[in-house]
């Protein structure tokens, strides 16, 4: 195999096992959050829906400290606002709570992804290395989404039923996350693949086998 060709093979090969390793990190750190949402969409039963949430976001951080793993900020948020939205549900019984409370989840996720960089751990080696500039921009765009979903869910409160709600806001908060993610994981790859493709060749070759996209042997193919 040429070196062209193992070049194109390890930045094509590995787009869709970078996309769903990231959305599997995202869906991790917002799982507490997202369960307890649902599951109260699906059954209006705040004290299962509450019970549920808290129990994964617990669970979640509890394997994390067995493996000694870091715990991300986004894990610690997601479980407090479980903790927290929940614990208002239950004292004011109050179903208009419910419905302005992702706003203030939005806002407050927002506030996070405002942190420079904050897509970092949701990066493959090689983007790391070659468009860190453009994950800053894409953790931009991120934070601009959750102000937006903030005001789009507070005016459809405010102006629609609780079942127009219960339609709109999860098909509106799926279909906006699922633009995002994908036009700023194609922004990534184009502009990796760009920034590789100018490199002189030995340092192109140098730096795709130091981050694992290139295996060495290639490295002296004809």
């Amino acid at each position: 195999m040429s070196v062209s060709a193992g070049l194109r093979r390890a930045i094509t090969g590995a787009a869709m096992k970078d996309f769903l390793k990231a959305a599997r990190l995202l869906l991790l750190d917002l799982a507490s959050t997202l369960l307890f949402l649902l599951v109260f969409l699906l059954t209006h039963n705040t004290a299962l829906s509450v019970g549920l949430g808290v129990a994964l976001g617990l669970g979640q951080i509890g394997v994390q400290l067995a493996r000694r793993r870091p715990i991300d900020t986004m894990e610690w948020l997601s479980l407090f606002l479980v903790i927290a939205a929940g614990t208002a549900t239950l004292l004011t019984d109050d179903p208009r709570f419910l419905l302005f409370k992702p706003s203030v989840i939005y806002v407050l996720i927002g506030v996070v992804m405002l942190k420079r960089g904050w897509m970092t751990r949701y990066l493959p080696p090689i983007a790391r290395q070659v468009v860190p500039d453009v994950a800053v921009t894409v953790g931009y765009a991120w934070a601009a989404l959750m102000f937006v979903s903030a005001a789009v869910n507070a005016i459809v409160a405010i102006t629609c039923s609780s079942a127009t709600w219960a339609v709109v806001m999860p098909a509106f908060g799926l279909v906006s996350k699922v633009v995002v993610f994908v036009a700023g994981f194609a922004a990534l790859r184009i502009t990796a693949r760009r920034r590789i493709r100018a490199m002189p060749e030995a340092e192109r070759i140098a730096l795709l086998i130091a981050t694992g996209e290139l295996a060495a042997p290639l490295a002296t193919s004809a």
